[in-house]
Formats: structure tokens, sequence, C-alpha cells
């Protein structure tokens, strides 16, 4: 099929130019709203022209520089491309680009880590500014107007209807068999007119398949025919397998208490080589028809849909290897009727995931001995990639989950330590902490029976009689013991390995 058939409304078609073309349409100073998600769905041609236009403009002494926001991260020829030529001022809400990172850690971008839910509702109220672009990735345009949404969604709706200007990126990669697949729900609003949203089960539609944009709003409108940025996953290796084994003892645990059904309840997983075990431990466990309410759709997930295990998943975006995306592609008028793809303030709504009671599973950089978690920056101060939508789903899910291997960097860093050297997550919204070591349920304790209990099942042998030691001398410090401290040593973990390149003693 040619790309120009992806196009099939008349006034759009009007708009057809170069990315080159369109990129001159973005001035310095502009706020740039783009699509893209883990990797998925993201313009693929005009950050790149925009980009040698940025290195042009540095040449003669007016350098441009813009606002970026998206849905989370993206993929090098956006993120990368752009940060390399200093080209972004501002990122939002979430990175995972090497170059992006060290760009903001060394303080020439400026960062705002934001919970992916918030961020539609920010945008609306005028927080981080005016809204200058919306620069989106669609699969393809309907004889009617509509808009056919890409592989993620985003924070898309939000950017069409706030951007002064419209840019379309028509992908002709992405199959067709995606119309049908989303559900964009248009009935959000502020306060005090916000009202409930009328969704009570994963893989209910409550809005419509397309994204809407009036032609007259739309500057440019480019082809392009270029593949998703896949994302590789490694096969299970022994430590993540015993993490994935620990999660599924859990379940069954759970189960035969009667605290959740044996079809569990929603599934959310965040992305990444250890919750992708988890998942594909499920697709050879006892739990049959089971749904999930991500945000990411990655390869256990679609390999439970493949084995029959998931009935439905709800999800904003994919993150797929290559060999996952090729059988997706290849079978996407299969899949869908068993994926809903939503934007993010819908799919990681707090309320819809309270009421829903969804199983939150994130990774996170290091626990302390209470229960705090930080899952977004190293010794302090540099950040990884971002909160994401951990938060969403930590503080308001049913059952919240974090896992972890024990150590990093060879074992020269500890992944509990006695205080966390950055709280993202505090001990209110964490329930569960796993490691390859074991699995701490910490529902119902104490500070102190947190900390013993961590210390016994999550920590690393190496590590946990330092960490006893250091619980004991606490409880025994005359200031407080509720949950004691030794504050002139509570960071002196982190800052041994500054000094010494180990946390070890």
């Amino acid at each position: 099929m040619k790309a120009g058939s992806r196009i099939a409304n008349a006034a759009f078609a009007k708009k057809l130019c170069t990315a080159e073309d369109a990129a001159a349409m973005i001035g310095n100073g502009d706020n740039v709203g783009m699509s893209g998600f883990t990797g998925a769905g993201y313009p693929k041609a005009v950050p790149t022209a925009l980009a040698e236009r940025i290195t042009a403009s540095a040449n003669t002494g007016n350098p441009i520089r813009i606002g970026m926001w998206t849905g989370a991260s993206t993929a090098p020829e956006l993120d990368g491309a752009l940060a390399a030529v200093d080209g972004i001022e501002l990122r939002l809400p979430y990175q995972s680009d090497p170059v992006s990172r060290a760009k903001i850690n060394a303080g020439h971008m400026e960062y705002i880590d934001v919970h992916l839910s918030h961020v539609g509702q920010m945008v609306w109220q005028n927080f981080l500014g005016h809204l200058d672009v919306a620069l989106v990735e669609v699969a393809g345009i309907t004889p009617d107007g509509d808009l056919i949404p890409s592989s993620s969604v985003g924070n898309n709706k939000t950017w069409l209807d706030l951007a002064d200007r419209v840019i379309l990126e028509v992908n002709s990669w992405q199959s067709q068999d995606l119309t049908g697949m989303h559900d964009i729900y248009y009935g959000t609003a502020l306060p005090p007119n916000r009202v409930p949203i009328p969704l009570v089960a994963p893989g209910d539609r409550i809005g419509v398949p397309y994204l809407r944009c009036p032609a007259d709003k739309v500057i440019a409108v480019v082809q392009t025919h270029a593949p998703d940025r896949n994302t590789p996953f490694k096969a299970p290796d022994a430590t993540s397998q015993r993490i994935a084994d620990h999660v599924m003892d859990f379940f069954g645990a759970e189960v035969s208490l009667g605290r959740i059904p044996s079809t569990l309840l929603p599934l959310q997983s965040g992305v990444g080589n250890v919750p992708n075990a988890v998942l594909a431990d499920l697709q050879h466990g006892p739990f049959d028809h089971l749904t999930a309410y991500t945000e990411v759709i990655q390869d256990g997930m679609l390999a439970l849909i493949d084995s029959g295990k998931l009935d439905v998943v709800s999800a904003t975006a994919f993150s797929l290897s290559s060999d996952a995306v090729e059988r997706f592609n290849s079978n996407a008028r299969d899949y869908r009727d068993k994926i809903v793809l939503r934007p993010q303030e819908i799919s990681n709504h707090p309320e819809v995931v309270r009421r829903l009671g969804v199983i939150a599973m994130n990774s996170m950089i290091e626990a302390d001995i209470y229960g705090n978690v930080n899952s977004t920056h190293l010794m302090g101060s540099q950040i990884m990639n971002g909160i994401g939508g951990s938060g969403d789903f930590a503080r308001n899910g049913y059952l919240s989950i974090f896992i972890t291997p024990s150590t990093a960097k060879d074992g020269a860093i500890s992944a509990i330590v006695p205080m966390v050297s950055h709280v993202d997550h505090t001990e209110h919204d964490v329930d569960v902490i796993v490691t390859e070591q074991g699995l701490a349920d910490l529902r119902g304790l104490s500070p102190k029976q947190r900390a013993q209990r961590i210390i016994d099942r999550c920590a690393h042998p190496d590590f946990r009689p330092v960490l006893q030691d250091y619980l004991d001398r606490a409880m025994q410090s005359g200031y407080g013991r509720h949950t004691p401290h030794v504050l002139d040593e509570a960071l002196s973990w982190h800052t041994r390995y500054l000094t010494t390149g180990t946390m070890r003693a």
C-alpha cells in the first residue's frame, strides 16, 4: 500500500510537506507536545530535521531551544537527537535516553519529573506554560478526518486539544489493523466539573476509536515509513527467575488465604527485564483468565495473550522486542478484542486503579530498611529515568509490589540501605519488597518490624550483618525508637560508594 493512501481526507492531504518544511514551523522558545511512550508511536522524521535546523541556528549565533513534552520516553532519533544539539530547554515528564540523562545531570537541560497521570491536568491548568505545537504520529487519517492513533496514545489527546498548531506524521509502517484498538475518552474535565469515569472493568470501552483535530489547526502533514524503537528483553537469568518465583509463591498464598481471586486482580507491570520475567512465569502458572490494567504492554503480556492466560489488557502503549513487534504486526487484527489502548490520564488514573484493585509491580533502585523506595535517583542526585507511572499505581493499587536484585555493580552496591538517598514512594505506599533473596510482606507491621523483615528476607548476605548492626545500634539510640536511625551514618553507605566505589565497609 502506498503511504499516501493512509491520508484519506482531502483537507489534510493539502497540508503534505517535507519533514524539513515542517521543522521550520517550530520556533525558538516553543513548547512542543510530542507523541511517544516507551519508544512507541513517536514522530520519526520531524525531530531529526529539527535537530539539523537547531545545529544550523547555533552556527549563526541564534540558537533554537524548545520545551519538549511527551507521554514518556521516546527514542534516540527524538530525545537523543534533540538533546545532542542542546535543543531542549525543558523536558518532561519522563525520559530514558542516555544523552538526555547526561545533559540533565550536567545541568544543561531542565527536567520536571511528573506522575504520568498528572501531566494532562497540569497542561490544561496552564501550570507548565502555553502549548504552542503538537507533533503527533498517527497510523492514518480517515475520509471523515478522524486520526487513527499509532502504537501509543500517551498525552496525544491533550496535545491535539490545546496546541495552537499541529504537525502530523502519518506512519505507514504502523499496522492498519490498529484501527479500532484504541479507546479515546473525551469525558474528562477539571474541577468542579469533573464526573466519574464510567470504566468498571479493564476491557471496557468508554470513548471513541479515533483522535480528533480540526483540519484548519493542522499546519503540516509528513509521511513516514519507519519502525518504532524496539525494546530488547533479556531471557530471565537466575536472579530474575528467583524474584519471579517469589512473586508467584506470594500470589498462590494470597489466593489460598482468600485475599485475591484465583484469576488474581488486574495486573500492572513496570517495564524491564525483571518485571518481564514475572510475566513470563505467569504464563506457566496456575492462574487463568487474567486481566491487566497497566500503562505498557511488553513481551510478557503479549505472550500471556498468545497462551490464552490473559483475557484482556488495557494500556496506553507498547514496549516490545523486535520479535514481538513482528508477531503483533502480523496478527494485529486478532489482538483487537484483547487490547485496549487509552490516553495515559485514563490508563494511569488513580481512582480507576484503586477501584479496580490493581496489583502493581514496579522496579526500584533501592529501598531502605523501613520500606521507603527510591526509583529515580542514583546516589541521591543523579536522575536515572523518572518516576513514570509507578506512583500512580503504587499509591492506589490494591497491592503495591517493588522488585529489584539485592545488589548492583557486581556487588558493590546494596539495594537495601539504612536510608534511601531519594524518596519516590514512602513506606506508606509500599506493601511488598522482593529481591532474589526473598519476599518481605510489610502489611500490618510497625516500622521496626518492617526493618527486621526486610533485612532478614531481602538483603544480600554480604550486607545483612551490617544492616542488622545498624538497626541494633539505632534501637539503642536515646533520641527515638519508633523509626530508629543513626543519623550521622544513615547515608554513609552512599558517601562511601562515591568515595571508594563500594558500599562495603
